[in-house]
């Protein structure tokens, strides 16, 4: 086969599209349902793009509001995978990218195939940013959320400032939570949605959701959590937590299969940003997984040009024909 894209999100789908469009002989494999990241956020999330950002080959998606809902999202993606009879398997891990003489062995959970090239495009959703304190691995942590029933009338501590931590903290205190935030920073995050950022302002500020602010979490217990404040350290009741404070691409795998990542904290994989391809050559990066841990810096809007430029240079290299305009 020409082509394995491992990951079945927006990205992933729009590899497949220009592949199947560029007759390449091409699988998709995805660890869970298709566009699995967009299935597991929360089930109210609205996003920040507008609809046309998020359209991949120029098919259009229509939503009911400017910026879709995830509903509508996962509607969209799957309808183009099932319209296009994309070659997709899901759930089914990869689990080893090995470069072999002439192609590539990718093993996963079930099977083994070979192809010419291989794309990356597992997005950073999977692994999230553990806080390493005690008791981080009680049954009332996560680092997920998902729906605010689960919350009502519970004392809920929502660790981080983001998007996700916001969105949880609002939609909580609306079901019925009690709600505080551990914020390390000394504001909410500057990147929060900017109709949503004033809202958790005036719902601190009236007293509605507890705040503290340069803070952190030293311990996690069964039914309290003990808070580093610059006033001291508090031991508050608690009965679930959300650690919200991002998530991570799989950088091992991505070592594993030998791409060489910058030595910093940002762990920025090698690649040519003209073709996308990594310093292992026939081995290809498609959407936020580019950024290492910047990954604020790639979204759907501004990524899936990455596989037309990814499939023209597999044309160019692999066929003396062009690749289709």
């Amino acid at each position: 086969m020409d082509l394995i894209i491992i990951g079945g999100g927006p990205i992933g789908i729009a590899c497949g599209l220009e592949a199947q469009k560029q007759g390449l002989t091409y699988l998709i494999l995805e660890k869970g349902p298709i566009v699995n990241s967009l299935f597991n956020y929360p089930v109210n999330m609205q996003f920040f793009s507008s609809s046309e950002r998020l359209e991949i080959d120029n098919i259009p998606f229509i939503s009911k509001e400017a910026k879709p809902k995830r509903s509508e999202s996962l509607e969209y993606y799957r309808r183009i995978v099932t319209a296009n009879q994309l070659h997709i398997r899901l759930f089914e891990e990869v689990t080893a990218v090995l470069h072999e003489e002439a192609a590539f062995r990718v093993e996963t959970d079930k099977d083994t195939y070979l192809a010419g090239q291989v794309i990356i495009a597992t997005g950073f959703y999977d692994l999230p940013n553990l806080l390493g304190v005690p008791g981080e691995g009680l049954p009332k942590v996560s680092h997920y959320y998902k729906d605010p029933h689960f919350y009502a009338s519970q004392k809920l501590a929502v660790v981080g400032a983001s998007n996700s931590a916001v969105d949880a903290a609002l939609e909580c205190w609306r079901k019925g939570a009690e709600v505080t935030m551990i914020v390390r920073g000394h504001e909410i995050g500057q990147r929060v949605k900017y109709w949503v950022r004033p809202d958790i302002i005036n719902r601190i500020s009236e007293g509605s959701i507890t705040a503290y602010y340069n803070s952190s979490v030293r311990e996690i217990r069964e039914r309290e959590l003990v808070v580093d404040t610059p006033e001291g350290s508090l031991t508050l009741p608690n009965d679930f937590v959300l650690a919200l404070t991002g998530y991570r691409p799989n950088f091992a795998f991505l070592e594993k299969a030998g791409i060489r990542l910058s030595r910093d904290e940002k762990r920025l994989p090698e690649y040519d940003p003209e073709t996308m391809e990594t310093n292992v050559s026939g081995l290809y990066l498609a959407g936020v997984i580019c950024g290492g841990m910047e990954t604020h810096k790639w979204f759907i809007e501004n990524s899936r040009e990455h596989a037309k430029r990814i499939v023209d240079h597999i044309v160019l290299k692999t066929s003396n024909r062009s690749p289709v305009a």
